[in-house]
């Protein structure tokens, strides 16, 4: 049996064993679900080949199966991130209800990325990606809050993406007759050029959808902020990055062949920079941590749609290392946001603060997923955007950089906000009780995290596959010499030249230790806001002082002109257009056969009357 099929199989079996199990067992229905995730990802790091492909035909179309070095790259996002956060979830959702439909759908969710990753061909690309879409949905709203708003509003989008996409396939097959994704990249440029637009426009809908690129971001931040913080970990960090993943093959194999692709290009990079920027303001304004790092995410997308949109070799390696690390990044801050709202229950900052002495080994995981999404040496996420700067520069869009730059300086804020609302703010007497989250919880998080260290210190680790995969999409063999392109690396390009600033950041760390360690911890007296006074008045109990209240009051008002427009009410407007035009359609059909019987004559008389317009 071919070991692709086999994979697929103990997807699929496990799922449904792990469902199954859920009504004899919790404990067994526990050990399905992690086996079903690890022995899948142990057979294809160990036994899948790249170039290696399965052929097949249904209904005499010719489909095909296989890795490439490019999909390679997505593989250890999803696998790598979907087993840490699968051992996380079965820590973090332990005492819910409907496991066992929870665990159902996380384990289609891998497969169905990882089936789109397999996928050679359009149909089976569609297929898997219909299956993630509805695995997702069902997450989404699995915890039965807002339903209506949330999951209706991810349906919607999801469903016009996937029309989009599929419409470009039927145009595809017309013009090709082949289902093969490599048939569409080495026919494109002999199509009309209103077909080389029409079809990289459909399926960058489709793509953009998932990568919540705005205008069709306004389904992400409901969705991640509604579903079980132990599978947003997996949606933002791993299941956007399939839109990503088909954004690139649009972009490098199908616009990047058009001669008018410039404009093509600058239009996707603009909507990546607007994303960007309108994600990271609102992640400013937002309280509840949930909400701030969804839309963190959808800004964090934006800077990697840049990337791929300006498409020169430096461009797409910065894009490609940033989607990686913002799997680890992010995955760790949703699974910490995850940990203190089951340890405290809320994930409020004005509600809980001064956990750094109660969940240690969360602040630091938290710690060093803000400084790498802060993009702050030595961490991953410092290689990512100095290449990203350096990309955008090279490429003269000067204008594009300061945009850019905004958003990234913008992003310290809800950076600072996020660890001193939780962790560094004073300690309140009725968090007295809450301890550090379960080692299942703590341990994959730890590990994300140091990995966003190691990563930073050795980008080579991920950069030589990277820069494989790009070379297959068409670019430029580098001889394994890709770091010529940037001033970050030494001469051999295997580690960043940060040491000064390194041993500098280390010191900096090592004294603060110090100095924390020499103080008498004992003889320290914590202070609570309410043992304090203002003007003489004490504050009463139900006052709530924490310093996370009001954060970056006059940051927000003086950006608030950018953010008076919201795309939402657009939407909504549109869809209470389109409620009004079915409304008035749905009263034609009366379910009386006489008025059915007029509607016929009426279309009658009027072909006679135009009979001579319409054929002669």
């Amino acid at each position: 049996m071919e070991i692709i099929y086999l994979i697929f199989i103990l997807f699929l079996s496990g799922a449904i064993a792990t469902f199954l199990l859920g009504k004899v067992s919790k404990r067994l229905r526990d050990i399905a679900f992690i086996t079903t995730l690890v022995v899948p990802s142990v057979l294809f790091f160990t036994q899948i080949n790249i170039g290696q492909t399965v052929d097949f035909s249904v209904l005499g179309i010719h489909l095909s199966w296989g890795i490439t070095n490019f999909s390679y790259i997505f593989a250890y996002i999803v696998l790598g991130l979907g087993v840490l956060a699968g051992i996380y979830a079965v820590a973090a959702m332990k005492g819910k209800e409907n496991l066992g439909f929870f665990f159902f759908n996380y384990i289609l969710s891998i497969m169905a990325m990882m089936g789109i990753l397999f996928s050679r061909d359009l149909i089976s690309f569609f297929v898997f990606w219909e299956i993630m879409t509805w695995s997702s949905y069902l997450m989404v709203v699995f915890t039965g809050k807002d339903v209506q708003k949330v999951g209706i509003k991810y349906f919607i989008f999801s469903a016009i993406g996937a029309y989009a996409m599929l419409m470009a396939i039927v145009i595809t097959y017309s013009l090709t007759g082949s289902m093969m994704i490599s048939n569409l990249i080495f026919a494109f440029p002999d199509f009309e050029f209103g077909m080389q637009i029409l079809i990289p426009v459909l399926l960058l809908i489709g793509f953009g959808v998932k990568s919540a690129m705005m205008p069709l971001h306004v389904w992400a931040v409901g969705s991640y902020s509604h579903s079980p913080m132990a599978y947003t970990a997996v949606f933002s960090g791993a299941l956007s990055k399939m839109g990503i993943y088909g954004m690139i093959i649009v972009m490098a194999g199908l616009v990047s062949r058009i001669p008018e692709g410039y404009w093509f290009r600058e239009v996707i990079a603009w909507m990546g920079a607007i994303t960007a920027v309108g994600g990271t303001l609102w992640a400013v304004a937002q309280d509840d941590a949930k909400k701030m790092l969804a839309y963190s995410s959808v800004a964090q997308l934006g800077y990697i749609i840049i990337g791929i949109a300006i498409g020169t070799p430096l461009a797409m390696l910065a894009s490609l290392f940033m989607a990686i690390l913002h799997g680890m990044f992010k995955g760790t801050l949703f699974m910490a946001v995850g940990a203190i709202e089951k340890q405290t229950g809320t994930t409020n900052f004005t509600e809980v603060t001064g956990l750094i002495r109660k969940m240690p080994f969360t602040f630091l995981a938290s710690l060093m997923s803000i400084i790498a999404l802060a993009g702050i040496p030595p961490l991953g996420g410092f290689i990512g955007k100095w290449m990203l700067y350096e990309s955008v520069i090279g490429s003269n869009h000067y204008l594009l950089i300061i945009v850019i730059f905004f958003s990234s300086t913008a992003a310290f804020l809800y950076c600072y906000k996020f660890l001193f609302g939780f962790f560094l703010g004073q300690e309140e007497k009725e968090w007295a009780h809450v301890k550090e989250a379960p080692a299942m919880m703590v341990v994959p998080m730890v590990i994300l995290a140091i990995g966003t260290f190691i990563f930073g210190v050795f980008p080579g680790l991920i950069l030589n596959p990277i820069d494989a995969g790009l070379q297959e999409l068409g670019y430029a063999v580098t001889q394994g010499r890709y770091w010529e392109m940037s001033v970050l690396f030494n001469e051999w390009g295997d580690t960043v030249v940060l040491q000064p600033i390194l041993y500098t950041i280390l010191a900096v760390f090592v004294f603060f230790l110090a100095f924390v360690l020499t103080k008498n911890f004992k003889k320290t007296r914590y202070v609570s806001t309410k043992d304090i006074s203002s003007s003489g008045e004490i504050p009463k109990e139900h006052e709530n002082l924490t310093f996370s209240r009001g954060f970056f009051q006059p940051f927000l008002r003086s950006v608030e002109p950018l953010m008076r427009r919201k795309i939402d009410p657009y939407y909504n407007s549109f869809g209470r257009g389109m409620e009004a035009i079915f409304d008035f359609v749905r009263r034609i059909y009366t379910g009386n056969g006489q008025t059915y019987a007029l509607y016929v004559v009426v279309f009658a008389l009027l072909l006679l009357i135009f009979k001579d317009r319409l054929w002669g």
